[in-house]
């Protein structure tokens, strides 16, 4: 296929471009009527961010969606973002930002193809089936182009696939790998079927931790679809607030972005609220795809023991259970989801930097870096709660 005939455009915002045309390369497996595998990439999702105001002036982050079109038909989309800052990436980069300033240069702004706020493993070069290798190649270049014509430091790709990871690599892009904790549906029938491919140890630990969550004085409901209501949304803000002043000093996203998603999203979403006297007092947010249940948000507004870990991760199993979906992925960091049933597993982002003496140092750093997350993956697994071949632990 001809690589001129490719036309690579940017648009400042997806209402310049038909939700069918950009999920056709987004989410094309909706066509049988199921779910997107990844709801963060569609154009509702994406725009709702937009109309929002949690994205674009003021926000640091700036809407450059990358599209490439074949003789008029839209074949690759990115989801990129000039920005003026590190944060709401979860990929963190502010060593790289402070060195390359330190030595005279300009760091921001720099492009980021990612989903904002999102730390949640998808396609990032979006494209419709049919036209994956030119279609990916186009973006890739067309990006890098965009990057090196405006003397723009760096281009990021960040939560990727390892198919994403592995193409990218091939054409030249640094490859950066870490790491999060996801639980992986082994066929459960239901809870206790998970609980008993777990130590007895941990196994015990967890039905402890439940009987005390759900002691707490009130009701646990996972909400999706028509059951969730505005006023559930009312009581999530507070949550969502105090969670956003104390983890990052204000929440990303705006308080419109929740009314809007309940108009566009409400099938994606699954809310376990946590209710006492009739006043909801703690909540999370998941996100559903066709195979994986995303944990994103938590908060409250009481404390009661163990009640975090009911209703960001024991009701995320429940729920991935009883819907059939292959995995749950709780989001970054934690070290303490792996004791219960979360394993570690690598993630992926891809990198651009155009100064190529500062090139080879990040590509040094990233060496270094990925056999380290590499130890402690195996490390950490290891550790896990899983029954181990042991007699002892298997009583």
């Amino acid at each position: 296929m001809d690589q001129a005939q490719i036309e690579v455009q940017v648009l400042g915002s997806l209402s310049q471009i038909s939700a069918a045309d950009w999920d056709s390369c987004a989410c094309p497996e909706v066509a049988d009527g199921g779910r997107p595998l990844d709801p963060f990439t569609t154009h509702r999702f994406l725009l709702a961010l937009e109309q929002s105001g949690s994205v674009g002036r003021g926000t640091g982050w700036q809407p450059q969606y990358l599209t490439a079109y074949l003789d008029g038909l839209l074949i690759a989309a990115a989801p990129m973002y000039a920005k003026s800052h590190s944060q709401g990436e979860y990929i963190f980069d502010h060593s790289w930002a402070h060195a390359y300033e330190s030595a005279g240069g300009r760091y921001y702004p720099k492009l980021q193809i990612a989903v904002p706020f999102t730390p949640a493993t998808g396609r990032r070069f979006l494209v419709r089936p049919g036209y994956e290798g030119v279609g990916t190649s186009a973006l890739v270049q067309g990006a890098v182009q965009l990057a090196a014509d405006n003397r723009i430091s760096s281009l990021h790709a960040t939560f990727c696939t390892e198919a994403e990871a592995q193409a990218g690599e091939q054409m030249g892009l640094l490859l950066r790998q870490s790491q999060q904790f996801h639980w992986l549906n082994d066929n459960y029938t239901d809870f206790d079927g998970f609980l008993a491919a777990l130590s007895s140890r941990k196994r015990k630990n967890i039905r402890k931790e439940r009987a005390q969550a759900n002691a707490f004085g009130g009701q646990i409901r996972t909400l999706t679809g028509s059951d969730l209501r505005p006023e559930h949304w009312d009581a999530f803000w507070q949550f969502y607030q105090d969670t956003g002043a104390r983890k990052w000093g204000s929440p990303y996203l705006t308080r419109q972005f929740f009314d809007i998603a309940q108009e566009v999203m409400a099938d994606d979403m699954a809310l376990v609220l946590a209710e006492r006297n009739g006043n909801p007092i703690a909540g999370a947010l998941n996100f559903i795809g066709r195979e994986t249940l995303f944990g994103r948000y938590w908060g409250c507004t009481e404390h009661h023991a163990c009640l975090h870990f009911e209703l960001c991760y024991y009701r995320a199993i429940d729920f991935a259970i009883a819907e059939g979906l292959a995995r749950v992925e709780a989001g970054a960091q934690g070290e303490h989801k792996l004791a219960r049933g979360y394993l570690p597993t690598r993630t992926h982002s891809l990198h651009w930097i155009g100064d190529p003496g500062f090139a080879d140092a990040v590509r040094k750093y990233l060496d270094a870096e990925a056999r380290a997350v590499g130890e402690e993956i195996e490390i950490l697994t290891d550790y896990g709660p899983f029954r181990k071949s042991n007699p002892e632990e298997q009583q």
